[in-house]
Formats: structure tokens, sequence, C-alpha cells
């Protein structure tokens, strides 16, 4: 299976072997089919061959003992997220000489975490980093619990009781984050995020013999007034724990977004951003990073 191009520091820049990944995984094996050029390969239009595969990855690559989600909730592509944490590290070491920062000494904070705990698990997995993460749905925050505590991973869950509010409730007193990291939800509606999700499948499905096949809290998916409401909140905020953060960092589904957030980071005293290409599963998102120079 070869892939997209991948941070150079990702494991799986020249891809993967499901057959190798298949090897410990009774459901993944039994889900392998073969292509149109008799290579081995998947349906990815189907959501149970795609999670069988994540679990896999992140089980054989990534040593993890027991991953799981509840099949409402979004599988997230292991090999992008992982691009992103490089990408974090990377951002890390411009502050150390270079130099790739590793260990639990590192603090990320995690905003809308997911059932999937994904980033945090990747962070500590790569990095050994520790993790903060936090969510508004109490449902994924206990199903993350118990990915952190069966593999044993430094991670500190925190509930947003707030929903309109992104780090005031999460960020204490006595917090200091290296850097913080977001997929915000994309949509502004449920109508909106269904639509979107239906020609996802669509377009996987080229022969349309499966059904819509939807997945997805409402928490991941959209929020009023979707992705740029979500980030100008996160902006505004951030300026109040310019002390307690190192970097700002969230990812960017919408390109004609940019325009407007760069602008507002730009009305904030002693604040630099820059904004950094991101592939992120099967598209390329925008990484928008800023600081304060405190």
């Amino acid at each position: 299976m070869t892939s997209k191009k991948h941070h150079p520091r990702n494991i799986h820049l020249n891809g993967y072997d499901l057959e190798r990944l298949a090897k410990n995984s009774p459901l993944l094996k039994a889900l392998l089919i073969k292509n149109e050029y008799e290579k081995t390969s998947l349906d990815f239009s189907d959501a149970i061959a795609v999670k069988a595969l994540n679990q896999a990855l992140l089980v054989e690559d990534y040593k993890i003992a027991v991953w799981d989600i509840p099949d409402v909730n979004l599988c997230p592509a292991v090999p992008g997220r992982a691009d992103l944490i490089h990408t974090l590290a990377d951002l890390l070491a411009t502050k150390q000489n270079g130099d790739v920062p590793t260990g639990k000494k590192i603090h990320l904070l995690d905003i809308g975490t997911g059932a999937s705990l994904i980033y945090p698990i990747l962070a500590h997995q790569i990095y050994g980093w520790r993790a903060t993460a936090s969510d508004i749905d109490n449902n994924s925050l206990k199903q993350a619990k118990n990915l952190a505590t069966f593999n044993q991973l430094p991670i500190n869950l925190r509930l947003q009781k707030e929903p309109q509010r992104i780090f005031q409730g999460i960020i204490r007193e006595n917090d200091y984050f290296d850097i913080t990291c977001c997929n915000p939800p994309f949509h502004s509606s449920l109508e909106n995020a269904k639509k979107a999700n239906q020609r996802k499948w669509q377009n996987l499905d080229k022969n349309g013999t499966k059904g819509f096949n939807f997945s997805g809290q409402k928490a991941e998916l959209w929020c009023e007034g979707g992705e740029l409401a979500f980030l100008r909140n996160m902006i505004k905020e951030s300026e109040l724990f310019k002390l307690q953060v190192g970097i700002f960092t969230s990812l960017i589904s919408k390109r004609e977004n940019l325009p407007q957030l760069t602008k507002a980071l730009e009305k904030l005293d002693d604040c630099s951003y820059q904004v950094l290409p991101l592939a992120h599963g099967q598209k390329v998102m925008n990484l928008l990073c800023w600081q304060f120079n405190a």
C-alpha cells in the first residue's frame, strides 16, 4: 500500500504493508481484498475496514495495547494524524536550537480530543510527551479515559463544561503547555456535515453499491458558526493565556477562512504567526500557528 506524501519522520512515509498488519488482526485479515491491479487493498468506503486498519496501525506500529472507539465516533487516519505531531515537534525544535524535544517535560494540550484520543496517544508513543486533553462531550471523554487507563498513558482528561469556551475552564492557574493542537469542527450545522460526508463516501464508492455511511458525534463535526467562529473564539481566548502556552496551533480545513483568522491575529499585541501546509488524511489542510512574544 503506497501513501501520500508524509512528514520525513513519519514511519509510514513509504506506505504500510496490509498483509503484515493483518497477521495479528483477524478482522483486518478478513477484510483484505484485491484491487484492479491484483494488489492487496481495502475497501476504503467501508467504515469497518477503515477502523480495523487504524486499530492495526496503532497496535503494530505505535505499540498501543488496546484501541477501540464506538461506531458513532469519527475514526482518525493514523498516518495523517502522526504528521501533525511531527510538525508540532518541529515547531518546538525551533525553540531548542533545532533539537526535536522528547520526554515528559513536554506538555501538549489537545482541544476537542474526541473518543479516539489520537493526538495525545501519538504524541506519547512517538516522542514520550505527556498531554492534557479536553472535550465538551462527556461520553467521548469517558472512552478517551478508558484508552489512557488501559494503555497506562500520562494523559489528563478535562471536560469543557461551557461549550462556547475553548481554553477558559480548561487551562488552570498553575498550568503551562508547551504547545496546543486542535482539529476543530468544520461545519456550521448538522445538515451541512451530513452533506459533506455523503459526498466523501460517494467519491470513495465509485460503483454506488454502498449505502450512506455517516459517523461522528455532533461535537466532532459542527458547531454554531462553523470552523471560522470556533477559531475566532480560540484566537480571542488565547490572549488570556499567553503566559501559559508556548505555541498555539490549530488545523484549518477551509483555506478561505485563513484571511479573516490571520487578520484577527494581527490585531493582537506582540503576536506572531505562520501558516504551514499539512497533509491530513485524504486532504491537504493548513496549520495555523501563533505565539506571543511576551
